[in-house]
């Protein structure tokens, strides 16, 4: 049964708050009021004008953006980031409006396809670890609830003919899911960009310049936008990649400059910080660290609640000091499955959460990856790790003709960093570049 537009208006207000906790707004006024502007004057010419549009950027690195139930939708600073023209945003931007005008989601969530999916960036984790309630709050699966190939297709078409409705060229909407597929191929299937919750319906790029060409036809000869150096002047400073102050891993030690603490790392297995919790897998799923926050004031207090959170079945608990602070330490089953390893630290009136989980035959493998994680919590005193900065993009003038890794190498860009560059431009690094014209560097 499919829900009504009511419930469809009430669910998206009741996840928008859980979005914006889980991945932070990103604040950038001319940006925020780049992406309302064009979010509602297309919301108005799409087949459901008489929802209210929501629009927010996410303080997130991933390539994404996604829509809930009721019109409420997202681009991470990531996708904000990678777009080289306001054509390529506008054609994002109708997919999207598409899914909400088409109902899609909302066809999903009446079919129970929102499952909780644990860890929010899609990593191979054991099912039997989404169960511990930390771990499930935190998979509102937003960011990677993957629609149907039909449902694709038909936002695709959407997303082609809203754009040209508002006057945008949209075969850039074609070159942009290329750049999609090429970060796709760079990162490997660990990293989940656009195409994991988009798939491709099938030759996506052929498929949208022609129905590009469709559009274009009945727009009679309208001379269509692609806008490309104004967008670039508009993300000119944006954060590019993960922003340090909230916390990065560097040398297996996380670093938090802005909580002054630091903890290793296990080598290998997969850091994910959101602003909610830090999770960290190993590479087959087999175990998990979460470090979230507890809300109680005291260490007693933070213990019963956990405890009592995941009706967890205690085996062994004492109280004792980490690095000069107070802990209390247990090992407990969250079912028949798991065991779970949890060390609460007060620091500096805080109370740190860590939980280490693995499978109960594997627990006493994975025991010294926990204990080496927890046991090494501490206060973090050096200035060159607290006085980090994030990248931004900048946006140089090419001084001459020349190929696009010429001027890139003449903005002392590192030759390691001159393919994911290329990409990020939307060009091939062979690509001419000419005297004066826009382009992205790193710095």
């Amino acid at each position: 049964m499919l829900m009504s537009q009511n419930q469809e208006k009430a669910l998206g207000a009741s996840y928008d708050p859980l979005v914006i906790q889980q991945f932070g707004l990103y604040e950038d006024e001319k940006l925020q009021e780049f992406i309302t502007q064009h979010g509602k004057e297309m919301g108005r010419i799409s087949h459901r004008p008489e929802l209210d549009y929501q629009f927010r950027i996410l303080d997130s690195p991933v390539v994404n953006a996604f829509a809930v139930p009721g019109g409420y939708v997202y681009f991470t600073r990531g996708i904000m980031a990678h777009f080289n023209n306001e054509a390529e945003f506008a054609g994002v931007l109708g997919h999207e409006i598409g899914h909400v005008a088409a109902r899609h989601s909302a066809k999903q969530y009446s079919n129970q396809v929102l499952a909780q999916l644990g860890l929010v960036l899609g990593m191979v984790v054991s099912e039997e670890f989404r169960n511990y309630s930390d771990l499930a709050s935190a998979g509102l699966g937003l960011l990677f609830l993957s629609y149907s190939r039909k449902h694709e297709s038909q936002s695709d078409k959407l997303g082609v003919q809203y754009s040209t409705a508002v006057g945008y060229d949209a075969h850039e909407m074609a070159n942009f899911f290329q750049t999609i597929q090429r970060l796709q191929e760079q990162s490997g299937a660990g990293v989940p960009t656009l195409l994991s919750t988009h798939p491709d319906p099938g030759d996506r790029f052929n498929r949208v310049h022609q129905l590009a060409e469709k559009e274009q036809m009945k727009a009679q000869g309208r001379d269509l936008k692609v806008n490309r150096e104004s967008y670039l002047r508009m993300i000119d400073g944006i954060v590019y990649g993960e922003d340090p102050r909230q916390g990065y891993v560097d040398g297996n030690v996380f670093y938090h400059p802005t909580m002054r603490f630091q903890f290793p790392t296990p080598a290998g297995w997969q850091v994910v910080n959101m602003p909610s919790q830090v999770q960290i897998v190993q590479k087959d799923g087999k175990a998990a660290i979460i470090m979230s926050l507890a809300t109680e004031s005291s260490l007693a207090e933070a213990t019963r609640a956990a405890i009592a959170k995941d009706s967890l079945k205690v085996i062994s608990r004492r109280n004792t000091r980490i690095n000069g602070n107070d802990a209390v330490e247990l090992t407990a089953d969250l079912n028949e499955n798991v065991r779970l390893m949890m060390t609460l630290i007060n620091y500096n009136g805080v109370i740190y959460k860590f939980a280490g989980l693995a499978g109960t035959p594997d627990f006493n493998t994975y025991k010294p990856y926990f204990t080496k994680t927890f046991n090494g919590f501490k206060s973090l005193s050096d200035p060159a790790r607290i006085n980090v900065k994030p990248e931004r993009i900048r946006i140089k003038s090419v001084q001459k003709d020349q190929t696009l890794e010429e001027a890139l190498r003449s903005f002392g860009m590192p030759a390691d960093r001159l393919q994911e560059l290329a990409i990020l431009n939307g060009m091939q690094l062979n690509e001419g570049v000419q005297k004066g014209m826009l382009i992205k560097v790193v710095e």
